[in-house]
């Protein structure tokens, strides 16, 4: 085996620090006891993590903005995997305008998409609403899903399909039994990378949500127009840890190389 050159490693070593630098400073700076941002000096302080169950509005943004990933990015999916299939396997008139139409979102600048959903929203009686979230949020994270589905399902083999098929086996079970593991890797890691984008998504929501169907992501930035204090690292600190642990608690219990990669090959 090949090992790395001590450059590299060092490269490497440098190029981590880099990137988990701004995660860790906000992390400790979450632990201040001072009223202003700053790292602990005095010592370690729970006090901004206790002061978040004084305020409500961030539990509640917290549990609507984990409501609203789940459902945009589960219906995203939903709509990705057939689209997907279609466009890998068959050529039809129209199909690279289909994936242009489901990739346009990435095109188009979020405020843009904010003040055209606002209008539309609007117009139709829906606007404020948890209805009008998930719909926009759908339509920003689809091209996410999209793109990893569509990448896992172009390296299907055919044959294993036209097998099942031979053996007797129905459409639906030759999707349920065969295509669908095959593609699952695609399929996790699409619903995820949905389901972030969405969790994560300010620049349109402000424009979108009401008091009633605040995100956590706007509330927070909300509250740093007015205040200048810990309670947004300690929130942030709080969002790192439950990330982590999911991450660690998926990968105890299924594989993270299963899920985002799939099975390796014998």
């Amino acid at each position: 085996m090949r090992r790395n050159s001590l450059p590299a490693l060092i490269f490497h070593a440098a190029f981590v620090v880099f990137m988990l630098a701004p995660l860790l400073i906000v992390c400790v700076v979450a632990f201040t006891p001072e009223g202003y941002l700053s790292l602990p000096t005095r010592g370690p302080s729970l006090r901004w993590f206790r002061a978040i169950f004084d305020y409500p509005e961030f539990v509640r943004a917290f549990r609507d903005s984990l409501w609203l990933a789940a459902l945009s990015s589960t219906i995203a999916i939903m709509l990705a995997v057939p689209a997907a299939l279609a466009i890998a396997r068959y050529r039809f008139p129209g199909r690279e305008a289909m994936t242009t139409l489901f990739m346009s979102p990435l095109m188009v600048p979020h405020v843009v998409l904010g003040i055209a959903f606002l209008r539309f929203f609007t117009q139709i009686g829906i606007s404020g609403t948890f209805v009008g979230l998930v719909l926009s949020h759908i339509i920003v994270v689809i091209p996410f899903a999209l793109r990893l589905v569509l990448a896992a399902s172009y390296g299907i083999d055919r044959r294993i399909e036209h097998a099942a098929i031979s053996l007797g086996a129905g459409t639906g079970t030759v999707f349920r039994r065969v295509t669908l593991p095959l593609i699952l890797p695609g399929v996790v890691s699409g619903w995820l990378l949905a389901a972030i984008n969405s969790f994560d998504e300010v620049t349109m929501t402000v424009f979108i949500a009401s008091p009633a169907t605040v995100t956590l992501p706007v509330r927070m930035f909300l509250y740093i127009q007015d205040n200048i204090d810990p309670l947004i690292a300690a929130v942030s600190a709080c969002l790192i840890a439950m990330t982590a642990a999911l991450l660690f608690a998926l990968d105890r219990l299924f594989g993270l190389d299963r899920l985002f990669v799939g099975s390796g090959k014998g």
